[in-house]
């Protein structure tokens, strides 16, 4: 039978189009040696009880632009010290002339910090604190800039952002003209980081596009808008803590100011343990960005030398935030990146190695294709010693609500999805997009907020089970002296019998979010932690032995580099 050229052309792309989905196909995911235990923790979600109520607004009933899908975030932070971490949620709002295609929405509304009362109830003291925030909320990352023992928040908004200075009595001033931060550009993600590690945060900001709310739509339906590439791409910015108040922007001096970036998620780590921290920066529909810490002031995109640049098959993926995270406890930060269609996970095999995609191999991809994610949380939710992922889902460009999922760690470098054992919260669907993950009742098991376009945010309580058995724990509360205030960029190395694990404590690390500050190590049934060291941004290593488990720690950097020296639990 004669086929026309047509029909020939369009089987050979089907054909091709089978192939390559067949090479990442969640049925290539191996099978876990053994099912998961019966007494894994449990997610409740407990917003009412709270009294957080938070509803977060794009500025219009429907979607209708690329600034409207892409959400807002939400952090942890003490902001007065009580030692109970608050909430801080960030959303849009409706904007005359920029949000204009449906019916408006949030008119009035607003950014809000609430207050943990430490009874499992918050507070809102947003109109007290003065934190409401301005423009079209997109990210938060919370850090102390200035080293006065108090955490500032640092907000990217659609064509602005704005810098809150904590004045340490429970308000906040806006000091973003002052400080220098400015930010007229679509910002994004952004993460304090003390790249040139003098003992003062700097500031990295992730900016996704040039979006014109003016554009022509001539070419688009009723129910679609201008996707990513119908945009320019847009350069990110660094900002230098010049330890005045003031910041300089040296985005071209460090080299990271690519006119072509699409930035949506960025987080920041020592991925070569070389003590200085590097950035990762995922950017949408085109290559990620790796930027590796040259020690000078500048930085070096590696991405595609040791392939993080794209996904296993080359293709430039949607992704959304990345998160490093040891997941193998073999001393080496990995790296999860959610994404539209397929995450990455990234295995990072050591000094100038070659990153493998293992999301096949490793069964995330299992829980993949079917979701579009966006938050995502990598930490040991049940406290057994190896790192798991929790993913937040929903719809891009329609209001379509998707379930969550959280894939724990076998132990083995697989995973498996547990979302159906662990609680009623993953059979909810709702429209995720930012997420930040904290133990805010101090109880040893890391809880979530998670940010609903559009909708109403959700607190959930990590509840253990009654009958399992008691995984120890223990949480590290850094104190910086000669480095930056909040140890950002310390590595944690915990031995504990058999348990050998790695943390670096950072910045962002979630979809415009950023969760705990506190470093968390699950132990399993390890009573005690034989040696605790610590690697501080400053060069000085200190080490703690025999430090007891299920209490919060805070240690604070000794003042000379002798290897040893004490902490206090609290």
């Amino acid at each position: 039978m004669k086929i026309s050229l047509a029909r020939q052309v369009v089987l050979a792309v089907v054909a091709a189009s089978l192939f390559w989905t067949s090479l990442r196909a969640p049925a290539q995911s191996p099978a876990p040696k053994s099912p998961p235990p019966a007494w894994l923790p449990t997610y409740e979600d407990v917003t009412e009880k709270s009294g957080i109520n938070f509803k977060h607004s794009f500025g219009e009933q429907k979607l209708s632009s690329m600034m409207e899908a892409t959400g807002s975030g939400c952090a942890w932070i003490d902001y007065n010290n009580d030692g109970l971490l608050d909430l801080y949620v960030v959303s849009g709002r409706y904007l005359d002339g920029v949000t204009k295609f449906s019916k408006p929405d949030g008119v009035n509304a607003t950014n809000h910090l609430y207050r943990n009362n430490g009874d499992g109830t918050f507070t809102d003291v947003t109109t007290q604190a003065g934190v409401g925030g301005k423009g079209f909320g997109m990210g938060v990352t919370v850090g102390d800039y200035d080293n006065d023992g108090y955490e500032d928040i640092f907000v990217t908004n659609w064509n602005s952002s704005i810098l809150y200075h904590n004045n340490g009595d429970g308000t906040f001033t806006d000091v973003t003209a002052k400080a220098g931060v400015e930010n007229p550009h679509f910002g994004t993600g952004a993460t304090w980081i003390d790249y040139d590690r003098d003992g003062k945060l700097d500031l990295y900001v992730g900016n996704y596009l040039k979006f014109d709310p003016n554009a022509k739509r001539e070419y688009f339906t009723a129910e679609a808008f201008p996707g990513p590439l119908d945009y320019e791409g847009d350069a990110d910015r660094l900002f230098h803590n010049n330890g005045d108040g003031t910041f300089t922007d040296v985005s071209h001096k460090a080299g990271i100011d690519n006119p072509l970036g699409r930035a949506m998620g960025l987080t920041a780590g020592d991925f070569d343990n070389d003590g200085w921290p590097d950035i990762y920066i995922a950017n949408d529909t085109m290559e990620s960005y790796m930027y590796h810490n040259n020690h000078d002031g500048t930085f070096t995109n590696v991405a595609s030398d040791v392939n993080t640049a794209f996904g296993a098959n080359g293709e430039a993926t949607s992704a959304m935030n990345p998160i490093f995270g040891d997941y193998d406890n073999d001393g080496w930060q990995d790296l999860f990146v959610s994404d539209m269609r397929y995450h990455r996970l990234f295995h990072n095999p050591g000094p100038k190695g070659f990153w493998l995609d293992t999301t096949v191999e490793t069964g995330v991809a299992a829980v993949s294709g079917q979701y579009v994610a966006w938050g995502d949380g990598f930490y040991d939710y049940d406290n057994d010693g190896w790192k798991d992922i929790f993913v937040v889902n929903g719809g891009l460009h329609w209001l379509i609500p998707m379930e969550d999922s959280l894939l724990r760690n076998n132990g083995d470098s697989t995973f498996t999805d547990v979302s159906s054992q662990s609680g009623d919260y993953f059979k909810f669907k709702k429209i995720g997009r930012g997420a930040c993950f904290a133990d805010y009742d101090n109880d040893g098991y890391t809880d979530a907020f998670i940010v609903a376009l559009g909708g109403k945010g959700l607190l959930l309580h990590a509840n253990p089970h009654k009958v399992s058995p008691h995984n120890h724990w223990l949480t590290i509360k850094l104190v910086g002296t000669k480095s930056n205030r909040d140890g950002f960029g310390a590595r944690l190395e915990a031995i504990a019998g058999d348990s050998h694990q790695y943390i670096q404590a950072v910045s962002e690390n979630g979809y415009l979010s950023q969760g705990d500050p506190r470093p968390h190590f699950g132990l399993g049934q390890h009573a005690e932690v034989d040696k605790l060291i610590i690697q501080w941004p400053s060069g000085t290593e200190q080490a703690l032995e025999h430090v007891k488990t299920d209490q919060i720690l805070t240690v604070k950097e000794p003042n000379n580099s002798s290897p040893a020296a004490g902490g206090k639990g609290r």
